[in-house]
């Protein structure tokens, strides 16, 4: 949990220093070179946080399903879940290159 709520820090503070530089009017040239790299920065962490938490929660729910396996259709919920964390680094990189 902890490394998540790490990786959601650095996603979020990518874009706001893009942002802030250019209500200040100081975005110039080398401001378009950090809006693709936040945008990757977004998306590549993102994904590999989401690959973390569907890795753990599939070990979880393989264990768990070992010992009963009617929970096969409670655990699937979760692993898209995880999964979600990626589409949001997406949108937030969308964002970034569609708003700047």
């Amino acid at each position: 949990m902890k490394r998540v709520s790490i990786v959601l820090m650095l996603v979020s503070a990518s874009p706001m220093l893009i942002f802030a530089q250019e209500a200040q009017g100081t975005g110039d040239g080398a401001s378009a070179i950090w809006k693709y790299i936040a945008a990757a920065l977004a998306v590549g962490i993102s994904c590999i946080a989401g690959g973390i938490a569907v890795g753990q929660i599939g070990a979880a729910a393989m264990g768990a399903m070992s010992e009963n396996p009617e929970l096969s259709g409670k655990a699937l919920p979760y692993a898209g879940l995880a999964e979600g964390i990626c589409l949001w680094g997406f949108l937030v990189a969308l964002l970034i290159l569609v708003l700047n």
